[in-house]
């Protein structure tokens, strides 16, 4: 929805395609989208091509609704492709703490219930999930792993 919101500062119209006909966005955002005159909901729909490419440029995209197998084209200018959430925290399951999403449980930013394990970026910042504040993490996950080391040095 942020994204949406944020598109309309540049676009005349921004169509948010979304494959279910519910919302994993907050109330708020959902409200905010839905109020904003530029943003049209096409829900129950998924994307199956994007239409000149080859010509590196974006002509419009072929739409298809789900639930009916209906398929149409619409013509657009541009595509912006938000595929979600999902961390990539599987490999530590059973080891690590997660919330109910999947999220690594982290205390004062990256430690986790093990002592010298410690997460960073998009596995455990479920409010921004950004390049910057994962390298910003990830530079605070690295001076703790340089402490832990060194107070464990034998």
């Amino acid at each position: 929805m942020e994204e949406a919101i944020f598109l309309t500062r540049f676009a005349t119209k921004v169509t948010l395609i979304h494959r279910r006909d519910q919302f994993r966005a907050s109330k708020i955002m959902l409200d905010r989208a839905r109020s904003n005159s530029k943003i049209e909901f096409l829900t129950d729909t998924v994307v199956d091509d994007v239409l000149d490419v080859s010509k590196k440029e974006v002509t419009g995209l072929r739409l298809r609704n789900i639930k009916t197998g209906e398929s149409w084209e619409m013509p657009a200018s541009a595509m912006f492709l938000g595929i979600g959430h999902i961390p990539n925290a599987k490999i530590f399951e059973g080891q690590l703490d997660t919330d109910q999403d999947g999220y690594l449980k982290t205390k004062d930013s990256v430690f986790t219930r093990v002592p010298g394990v410690f997460a960073c970026g998009d596995v455990q910042d479920r409010r921004y999930r950004q390049a910057v504040t994962a390298a910003g993490s990830g530079c605070m996950a690295a001076l703790e792993v340089e402490k832990f080391l060194e107070e464990h040095r034998e």
